[in-house]
């Protein structure tokens, strides 16, 4: 939609075709219906929010980045808001909104919106692109195209890989794809029953082999299969290659990461001396999350009827070790279809990063999810998706001697 726009903005005839029956389903979707859209960070920790390749935006983003955008949307009566770590969302918490505003200025342009219309195929002539076949209704030609058709994952949305397809049938290559931004599965089966718990200001530590990533402070989801939240999904990535390569991989949760263990080890004496004649179940009520307790005393393998003054030097240290290190294997990553976003796709030395436009074939363009790049959550993936439609919209419209651009 942003690419048809900026194209369209140069008094380009644009066509935007849509294979659903209406635009921006993904987008709905987005941050959980309210669609965080960017992020309001400088460049340079912008680009480090990327898993690799972060400096192939660099172009697109002096283009236009997040400052644009919030302009873009609040100059056409968008109010939008920016939310702990920096993240930017519309004021009416509705990613509707967003779509709205995107559709009206569709409209405002006079794009042409073919919906429930399928690429099928893109048509080359002499090295340079001439039309679009749609399926079971013929081409539609085109000067230029530009490939937003996305990765794969949600794939309920229309995000089923056709357009990585064309761009292999057009002689391009795109690197294996995994998922993003995803849930991961555990074996322990206790899990399901901390489902919906969220536990605020903790640290991972993940371990495959000698190899070890340690997380920011910040939060975890049990779900009823293993953990979710910001930090497991900033880090999904990296734990997905682990897992493709056989190696084991398992998690410590530190529910305390302010706190050294003898810091802790001193508290919980105090707890106990204070409380002595309670049960070691009640004291832990002061220390953990309700839901957590059962699961500590049950690992500590403690008898959740003994008095606090009767816990031994072993069983407070066991406690200290959980607190510090709760420790979770890690089975498998959720499939790529329901992921947030798709890692991989067209390769990025086959895209000029200055203009967006395919090295190997004349007016062929790619913006968004289905070239390789993928960043953590918080608005740095649609602030890409918007950065590099304008910048391929803008890079379409201004080929000298060519009118007609297709978008899809």
């Amino acid at each position: 939609m942003m690419a048809a726009i900026r194209a369209a903005q140069l008094h380009q005839d644009v066509t935007l075709i849509e294979k659903n029956s209406s635009l921006g389903k993904k987008l709905l979707l987005s941050g959980k219906g309210r669609c965080n859209l960017t992020n309001a960070c400088d460049l340079d920790a912008f680009l480090k929010r990327f898993s690799h390749h972060g400096e192939f935006l660099r172009d697109a983003f002096k283009k236009f980045f997040n400052q644009d955008l919030i302009d873009f949307f609040e100059s056409r009566g968008l109010k939008l808001k920016t939310e702990r770590q920096l993240r930017v969302f519309p004021v009416t918490d509705r990613s509707g909104s967003v779509l709205e505003a995107l559709k009206k200025e569709l409209e405002k342009n006079k794009v042409k919106i073919i919906l429930k219309a399928q690429a099928k195929s893109i048509s080359v002539q002499g090295g340079a692109v001439k039309e679009v076949i749609i399926l079971d209704a013929g081409p539609i030609p085109a000067d230029k195209v530009i490939l937003a058709t996305g990765g794969i994952s949600y794939a309920f949305t229309g995000s089923t890989g056709e357009g990585l397809g064309i761009a292999r049938e057009l002689g391009h290559h795109a690197t294996a794809l995994r998922p993003g931004l995803v849930p991961l599965k555990t074996k322990q089966k206790f899990v399901k029953d901390l489902e919906g718990l969220t536990l605020e200001n903790i640290r991972l530590k993940f371990t495959h082999g000698k190899k070890v990533i340690v997380s920011e402070i910040g939060e975890l989801v049990f779900t009823g299969f293993g953990i979710s939240g910001p930090l497991v999904l900033t880090l999904s990535g990296k734990v997905v290659d682990s897992l493709s390569e056989g190696m084991p991989v398992f998690v410590e949760i530190d529910l305390k990461p302010a706190l050294a263990k003898e810091q802790l080890n001193a508290r919980f004496l105090r707890e106990f001396q204070a409380n002595s004649k309670k049960t070691i179940k009640n004291v832990l009520k002061n220390l953990l999350p309700q839901r957590l307790v059962d699961c500590f005393i049950e690992l500590a393998k403690i008898d959740p009827d003994k008095q606090a003054s009767q816990i031994s030097k072993e069983e407070r240290e066991k406690l200290v070790m959980l607190l510090k290190g709760l420790r979770l294997d890690i089975a498998v990553a959720l499939p790529i279809e329901e992921a947030m976003v798709t890692r991989g796709g067209v390769t990025l030395k086959e895209i000029d990063p200055r203009n967006m436009e395919s090295r190997i074939i004349k007016g062929l363009y790619f913006c968004g999810e289905m070239i390789d790049i993928d960043a953590d959550t918080g608005g740095f993936n649609l602030q890409a998706a918007f950065s590099t439609g304008y910048l391929a919209g803008e890079s379409a419209a201004m080929k000298k001697d060519e009118k007609n651009i297709s978008c899809f």
